[in-house]
């Protein structure tokens, strides 16, 4: 039985996460935080801590999960270098799953990303859109920006190879850029697609989400896992088992 805290239980994703390990055998929710609480006070009778809170409060967490020698699942976006930093030092004292989406659907998307990025080559133009709902306040997603990270490391470019949106005037298209959209209204829960275009035909891998229970499942997925893993930074590729083959 792991016995989880859910940080951050209070917004969407926290409250799916309880519902959804609250009907899945083996898990045993010992406790729910939100921002303000004291996971301080909770933290040592759990095995590991799933975190649906904020980017700004996930290195606190990481460090507490660090003090006590507790598994972290990571599902906050929008980090600043500054953050990603204070919580990857931590990676060599307790095992992290950071993952962007920790959907099975999406995580095989990423891999379908790589692969096709490869046997495409270089001619075809690559753009990303995503679209969730009204409420999400950070762009573009932290998926779509690994699925940026994905083709920029196929492609061995940089960030700035990243147009995001166009108006204007704005030229020709390069063959370096690699679109980057953002879309935001209703309820959408996240639809993405990556487009790889060039002269007489257009690839278009999509991965559209119903419910937010896809994601709720792959990270109790990630934190069993976790109950034997070793200290170190892992991701959804290697909860699954699907690697960069």
């Amino acid at each position: 039985m792991a016995k989880i805290i859910i940080y951050g239980s209070k917004g969407r994703m926290g409250q799916v996460v309880i519902a959804c390990a609250e009907s899945t055998d083996g898990f045993e929710v010992i406790d729910t935080i939100d921002i303000g609480d004291n996971l301080a006070s909770v933290i040592a009778g759990c095995d590991a801590v799933i975190d649906f809170s904020f980017h700004e409060a996930t290195p606190k967490a990481a460090a507490l999960c660090a003090e006590h020698e507790k598994a972290l699942i990571i599902g906050t976006t929008g980090h600043t270098d500054e953050e990603k930093a204070d919580i990857l030092k931590h990676q060599s004292e307790i095992p992290i799953v950071w993952a962007s989406n920790y959907s099975t659907g999406v995580n095989t998307l990423f891999w379908l990303t790589r692969k096709a990025a490869d046997i495409l080559g270089p001619d075809y133009d690559l753009e990303i859109v995503e679209m969730h709902h009204r409420h999400k306040v950070d762009a573009p997603s932290g998926t779509a920006t690994t699925l940026g990270e994905i083709l920029l490391d196929v492609r061995n470019q940089q960030k700035d190879a990243f147009r995001h949106g166009r108006e204007g005037i704005t030229g020709e298209r390069t063959d370096e850029e690699i679109g980057m959209h953002s879309l935001r209204g209703g309820d959408v829960v996240g639809d993405h697609t990556v487009i790889f275009a060039t002269g007489g035909e257009r690839l278009e891998l999509t991965h559209k989400a119903g419910s937010r229970d896809t994601f709720a499942r792959g990270a109790l997925r990630a934190a069993r896992f976790l109950t034997t893993a070793g200290p170190g930074l892992y991701d959804m590729q290697a909860v699954l088992g699907l690697g960069n083959t």
